[in-house]
């Protein structure tokens, strides 16, 4: 068992490729699995960051905040930088609400999930975007209101129901960073929740391939009967990546960061939320159906560009390594 998680591990890019492919081949051979598996993604996404943020050392969140040139890093990063970015991005898609809705609300929020995966496959030190991974996900919630306001207008906003976003972040965030952080703290004292600790995060790469593929299964039969309007957003979400990539280096430099928190900080800025906003966007009124077929069209761009990051990245930005703190 233990060699075949290892196995999953080393080679978890390419079983993340053939769940995709999975999924794909599902939806598009079976149409009407469609619906059941939209059904389906709350519940997996769920599970998924609860395994997720078992990961995150609850009780070394204040040492985080003491790692303030990583932590500043980051955040000016994701919530300077790159919304000015994507503000100029989207005016491409601007005549369209729906696309522009779904380009800002996958690119305005940073990853908390397999950006920790992608990130450590390239050396780069996962512990600190787990540590960071709480504040990068309130921060999101708190700004993406506002970004939304200033860049696609008021209109926009009130337009959405408050109650299925309030849920799905009950659902997604809330409830799965709570049973985490309950589960941490009885694994101290019992054998069997250390069981459930230890197999859950020995299934993350399953729970990742699980829920790449019910997301593209779902959502790719949509994607492929508006495959028109959506090709405009394929070089938004390329020239993204080709901007943020750069760019985290820079920032990561320029707060003279060790080599494995540079490599983090880059796939922090370019990795994005699209698993979490969807269930989100998927809450949206009739007027935005594209919305969510949007942000499915980014996890597929994403996931080409971290394969080719995984390979690229500990290339360019190198140094000497240092254990981290």
């Amino acid at each position: 068992m233990r060699s075949a998680i290892e196995w999953g591990e080393r080679h978890q890019v390419v079983l993340y490729i053939a769940a995709i492919a999975v999924g794909a081949a599902v939806g598009l051979l079976q149409p009407g699995l469609a619906h059941p598996l939209e059904r389906a993604i709350t519940p997996v996404l769920g599970l998924l960051l609860y395994a997720t943020f078992l990961g995150i050392p609850f009780t070394r969140i204040a040492r985080a905040f003491r790692d303030w040139r990583f932590l500043s890093a980051v955040l000016v990063l994701n919530f300077v930088l790159v919304p000015i970015i994507v503000f100029g991005l989207s005016r491409f898609v601007a005549h369209d609400t729906a696309l522009l809705v779904g380009v800002l609300f996958v690119l305005l929020t940073p990853c908390v999930d397999y950006v920790i995966v992608f990130s450590g496959l390239a050396g780069g030190a996962r512990d600190r975007l787990l540590a960071a991974t709480p504040l990068l996900m309130l921060l999101q919630i708190a700004l993406l209101p506002v970004y939304l306001w200033l860049m696609a207008g008021p209109a926009v906003i009130s337009a959405f129901d408050a109650r299925p976003f309030i849920e799905a972040f009950l659902l997604l965030i809330v409830l799965p960073l709570a049973l985490a952080a309950l589960t941490q703290l009885l694994a101290r004292r019992s054998r069997i929740f250390r069981s459930i600790q230890g197999g859950m995060l020995r299934a993350m790469v399953p729970l990742m391939m699980l829920t790449l593929a019910v997301v593209v299964g779902s959502q790719v039969s949509a994607v492929g009967g508006s495959i028109g309007s959506l090709l405009v957003v394929v070089p938004v979400f390329a020239v993204f990546v080709l901007i943020a990539a750069p760019l985290g280096a820079l920032v990561g430099r320029v707060a003279l960061l060790e080599v494995a928190e540079r490599r983090a900080v880059v796939f922090s800025g370019v990795t994005r939320n699209s698993l979490v906003v969807l269930p989100l966007a998927l809450a949206l009124p009739a007027p935005f159906a594209l919305t969510p077929l949007v942000v499915v069209t980014q996890t597929l761009v994403e996931l080409v560009a971290m394969v080719v990051m995984v390979a690229v990245v500990p290339r360019l930005v190198r140094g000497s390594l240092r254990a981290p703190a």
